[in-house]
This record gives structure tokens, sequence and C-alpha cells, in this order.
């Protein structure tokens, strides 16, 4: 219990701390014009304040992970917490508060304009081909997994609720985030807040046997700590699916100053989520009833559904399972949003016109719904490594951009440095990658990473002898050369 405490005691710190500091780093200008009244349109770019961004922003980047994701981690014991805690503060919340400040420093740009501009054109287009496949398949999941958790409490057969989170998803791509999303997330907000803050507050009065801090590995089949429990949680700790939702408020926030609120402040309430299931999971499922047996019989649903009735009772535990119900189509559907936008921007078409924001989203709804009807397992196996490449990816904007502001790098570079490792070694020693030996895998991973290193610093020496303006857009977003009038700005 201590652990647990002292825990979630160091999330909140964190954020009065070392997100001030990063803050700091970044060198908000309360004066600087934001998107969303610079490029307002009122369908994407809509000044919202800072509450309703907040909400949005928490149930964007939420899904099932900060729940899911923790609930499988916590088969590896304690050190989870640990994960958890140092994930979120020093790698987590900085890649979503970055990611979103400097987003809106380029009038809102998604992920691959901005990789085009910091890492090279190339770039621009792997990320944007990894940004669709990623939003595509957790809109899909995200179809299917509420779906079925509500089929199973109601009546209603499977198709018709599928069809209708489709017609959802489909009204909350195409209409102003104002209309739909922003009026209903405060209430799904407040569902999600309740379920995380009554289990919490549950085991903390139960005295529920929580483990204390532990580096020893626990889990049932001996898999390694590294990689396996860096990419197992995400969410919670460091996801890059928050790097494709964060630039959707990013064109909604009305100061820059709301920024550590809105996006450092969220990535630490998501952590805080995290640990909650991750202890709850970790405390109830002991002796003969062990959690990697929950797990082989029902999957994380099942310990969501026997942790919540355990802890709230019967109504507040069906509430709880609502509001864990609710995350994924709060994610869900502006995954679809979010695709539509990169892929607006990438095409370049106008989004005012409905006509138009039908023509790119349309599409994305068709392959969705043949995803539905398909075993995409295989695709699915390779998200948590897709997951967090694309969050690689962004900390290594990030750095780009804090080493040509000549600002402290070292806030990005190391965990995007940690994160590039992990990702090599889990791609080369899982059986979906290449299945080596673990100690090879790590002697692949360090190559694959110097490269990575090498490849960054020969980008560096070339905008660094360039005029480059890394708080405006070029032109073209992700264009090569930087623009000489930008610069002059």
């Amino acid at each position: 219990m201590i652990t647990f405490i002292v825990s979630i005691l160091l999330l909140i710190a964190g954020y009065f701390t070392y997100g001030k500091f990063v803050e700091r780093v970044f060198v908000t200008n309360r004066k600087r014009q934001t998107p969303a009244f610079s490029m307002r349109d009122n369908i994407d770019y809509v000044p919202m304040n800072t509450t309703r961004n907040s909400l949005i922003q928490l149930l964007n980047i939420a899904g099932v992970g900060p729940i899911f994701g923790p609930i499988l981690g916590a088969l590896y014991g304690p050190v989870a917490f640990v994960w958890i805690v140092i994930g979120c503060i020093f790698a987590g919340a900085v890649h979503d508060y970055l990611t979103g400040m400097i987003s809106i420093r380029n009038h809102g740009a998604h992920l691959p304009q901005l990789a085009g501009k910091f890492l090279g054109k190339a770039m621009k287009h792997v990320v944007n081909g990894f940004a669709i496949l990623l939003l595509l398949l957790v809109g899909t999941v995200f179809v299917t997994s509420p779906a079925a958790l509500l089929a199973n409490m109601t009546s209603l057969s499977l198709t018709l609720i599928v069809v209708a989170i489709f017609i959802y998803y489909l009204i909350a791509t195409l209409l102003p985030i104002d209309k739909v999303i922003g009026r209903i997330y405060p209430y799904f907000g407040a569902l999600l807040l309740f379920s995380a803050a009554g289990i919490g507050i549950g085991l903390v009065v139960t005295g529920a046997p929580i483990p204390e801090l532990s580096f020893q590995n626990m889990h049932p089949d001996a898999a390694p700590i590294f990689p396996l429990l860096f990419l197992t949680i995400s969410c919670g700790a460091l996801s890059g699916f928050h790097a494709t939702q964060t630039p959707i408020i990013s064109r909604t926030t009305q100061n820059e100053t709301n920024g550590r609120k809105i996006f450092y402040g969220m990535m630490i309430t998501e952590g805080i989520i995290a640990m909650i299931w991750a202890a709850a999971a970790m405390s109830l499922f002991y002796g003969d009833q062990s959690l990697s047996d929950v797990l082989a019989a029902g999957g994380p649903a099942a310990v969501v559904s026997e942790v919540s009735t355990t802890m709230l009772g019967a109504v507040g535990g069906t509430l709880a399972v609502l509001g864990v119900i609710v995350l994924p189509i709060t994610s869900g559907d502006t995954a679809f949003r979010s695709a539509r936008m990169i892929i607006a921007d990438y095409i370049k078409v106008d989004q005012k016109p409905i006509v138009k924001r039908i023509m790119v989203a349309l599409p994305l709804f068709v392959v969705s719904y043949a995803l539905t009807h398909m075993d995409f397992t295989l695709l699915w196996r390779y998200f948590s490594w897709a997951n967090q490449t694309t969050a690689v990816i962004a900390l290594w904007v990030g750095t780009m951009y804090l080493v040509l502001s000549r600002k402290p790098h070292w806030i990005t570079s190391i965990p995007a440095t940690f994160m590039t490792m992990a990702t090599f070694t889990y791609l080369a020693y899982a059986p979906i990658g290449f299945g080596l030996p673990l100690q090879l895998s790590y002697v692949v991973a360090a190559l694959g990473t110097l490269i990575c290193i090498a490849l960054f610093m020969k980008r560096v020496r070339r905008l660094s002898r360039a005029t480059f303006a890394v708080d405006e857009p070029a032109d073209n977003f992700g264009t090569q050369e930087p623009l000489a009038a930008n610069a002059a700005k």
C-alpha cells in the first residue's frame, strides 16, 4: 500500500515540479496568438476553454490503454509501478506537452508534418503511413470492443450496436469539434474520473494487499522486463497514439500558458488511472485466483468487471464498467477525426466545406467497417511496436526542436534514446519480429540505436547550417528546406 500511495503522490508532484521545469524550457508566450484564433474555421480550429480542452484531451488519449495495459503489466509485479511513474513524468507527459506545444507553434500541424519539417521529408511519408495505420486499427477495435461489452450488458444485437457506434463516429468526425465532442466529453470525463477515483479510494479504504516495491520479475512466463514491460504498458507511461491526438487540441487551445494543464497534466492524470488499475489487478488476484488465470479465462475485461463489482458493488460497478466502455468510444471518434485531419493536411484539402470532409472521411469508415469482418489479429500484434515507434519519432521531433532552439534537449533525447533501444530490442526479440535470442537482440538494438543517433546528428548539422524557423511552418509542411521568409519573422 505504501508503494501505491507514494507513487500517486510522486505523479502529482511531478506535475508541479518537472512539469513546470519542462514548461520553462519550452518558454511559453502568453501574448502569442494560437492557431485557434489565427486559423479559426469553426470546424477544427475553434477556441475552447481549458476545462473542456483538458477533458477532451484526457478522453482522446485514454482509450482502454491506461486500464488494459497496466492490468497486463501487473503480471510483472510492482516493477510496473516504477515504469508508470518514471515513464509518465519524464517521458509520456514530456512527449505529450512538446507534441502539443510544437504543434501550436506550427499552425496546429499533426505529427507527419512535424516529422517532415524536423526530421526530413522522407519521415513525413513514413509517419503519415504509421499514423493512419494506427488510427484505423484503434478506430476499428474501439468499435468492436465497446460494442461487445454493450451487447453483453443489454439485449441489443451486436450488429445494431456496431452500426450505431459507426454512425456516432461519422457525426463526431464531420461536425465542428465544439458541437458534439466539446459538449458531451465533460459528462464522459466525469464518468471516467468517478470510476477511477472509486476504485482507488476502495483500494485504500479496504486496505487491499497491494504488493510493495520490488524489482523482481514476477511474470508467470518469465517474460523479460526489458523490453516487454515498456511496450505492454504504453498509455499511462508513454504512448505514440497520443501524438496523433494531441494536435487536435492544439487547434482549440486559447493560450500557450494553458498547455501544461492540458497536455502535461492530462498525461499525469492518465498515469494515476494506470496506477490504480495496475494496483487493483495486483491486489485482488492472488492465491487460488491468480491474475494470469483470470486473464487467460476472460482477458483484461474480466479483470475490470471483477475489480469494479468487488470495489464498488453492483450499481457502482456497473457505472465503472460503463466508464470503461466510454473510454474506447471517446478515443475511437477522435481517432477517425485525427485521421481525417492528417489526410487532409497531407493531400492539402480544405476542411471547411462539409462535402470535402465527407470525401476524406468516408473511405476511412469503409475500410474500418471491412476490417470488422476480417481477422486482423496479425496486424494488431504489431500495434504495441508501431505505437511506441511513433512515440520515439515524436520524442526525436521534440529533441530536434529543442536542439535548434538551443534549449536543454536532454529532457527528450534521453527518453528518445531509451525507447529507441526498447523498440529495436522488441522487434529483434519478439516472435512477431525476428525472434532472435535476447542477448543478440540487445546487440542488434544497440547498433540500430547508434545508427538512428548518427542520422539525427547529421540532420542537426544540416539544419544548423540553414536558416531554420522552428516556430513557423514551411508553406508545404515537411519540406526539406526551410523558408527564408518564415525565418525572417
